[in-house]
């Protein structure tokens, strides 16, 4: 007799198009771009090189008479906006790639809301001058939720790109090991909320010398920033072996890919300490700060991939009555 499938239609896998999984992972990668230059544009201190005026730069759509901080401000927009235009790209390409339902479409839909909030963000910042050497405790707050914004919006980018070159098509989540995963990611965005105030303060008050930045740090009389410099390290430290404790608990009862990805997280994390101390020792250089963010933001892409890896849960082939 002729056997017969019992697959429900919810758990039939769609053909993954490559081309809007390769679209969405070159959109992170500009995105990170972003990110960096972004990280340029406070550290030089050019965030005040537009005004208050918002999108306009100086009330111009293009400048006419650029100074080196209004050009580096006003590329930053610039390649803002496209990267606005490159997320709803991605959104549509991703929809017309996949199924009804498809896990890889809610990620975009997230990454395109997220992606307006990054941009009220960043106009907020202008609009109410927290920029250039604004010391307000309202910058440090939209900073941190800035931060927090930026690593949900890359998170998402990635999981949509992820979820179409791995198809998740009838899988679901176990529930073990899920708390766990929720505090590592929210220790992970705690390590990046207090790595942003610790660079606004190198940004705000540089040091002149290790024994100087010491003494600030520890100082009753310090500016706030410079107290709350001392968090970073600490929070990073506690953070980063919680999560690595977590990839090593599932590392034998994880799949490959869960493997593989463990791998560069703990590659990573040790990459960040050592640059976390570099970053100390040097007294905060912006190529050193540039590079620190950007392998946060890699540390937090590939945690948040392996943690997706470590809670799925596949279905099994589906039963056949001969």
């Amino acid at each position: 007799m002729a056997s017969v499938s019992t697959t429900l239609p919810s758990e039939r896998s769609s053909a993954i198009r490559p081309g809007a999984a390769q679209f969405a992972w070159v959109v992170l990668i500009y995105i990170l771009g972003v990110i960096v230059w972004g990280a340029y544009v406070r550290a030089s201190g050019s965030g005040a090189g537009c005004g208050n005026h918002w999108p306009l730069c100086n009330g111009e759509v293009i400048p006419t008479s650029p100074r080196t901080q209004m050009l580096i401000e006003f590329t930053h927009r610039v390649t803002s906006g496209l990267a606005l235009v490159s997320v709803l790209a991605m959104l549509v390409w991703t929809w017309r790639a996949t199924i009804r339902g498809a896990w890889a479409r809610k990620a975009a839909v997230i990454a395109v809301v997220l992606m307006l909030n990054e941009a009220l963000l960043g106009a907020l910042l202008v609009l109410l001058q927290h920029v250039g050497k604004d010391q307000s405790i309202s910058r440090a707050v939209l900073l941190s939720l800035h931060l927090a914004n930026t690593l949900l919006l890359i998170g998402s980018i990635a999981l949509a790109a992820y979820w179409q070159t791995v198809s998740r098509d009838g899988s679901r989540y176990r529930k073990n090991n899920a708390s766990f995963v929720v505090v590592g990611l929210l220790a992970a965005i705690g390590i990046g909320i207090t790595g942003a105030l610790a660079a606004l303060g190198d940004t705000l008050f540089p040091a002149t010398s290790l024994r100087t930045s010491m003494a600030q740090d520890f100082s009753a009389g310090s500016f706030y920033l410079l107290r709350l410099r001392l968090l970073h390290p600490v929070v990073a430290l506690i953070g980063t072996a919680f999560v690595i404790w977590i990839v090593a608990r599932g590392f034998r009862s994880g799949s490959t890919a869960f493997r593989n990805l463990s791998i560069v997280v703990i590659v990573l994390a040790v990459v960040q300490v050592s640059l976390g101390v570099m970053n100390v020792v040097l007294l905060a250089p912006v190529w050193l700060q540039m590079t620190h963010l950007l392998f946060a933001d890699l540390f937090w892409i590939v945690l948040l991939l392996s943690f997706d890896e470590l809670l799925i849960s596949r279905t099994e082939p589906a039963a056949s009555v001969a």
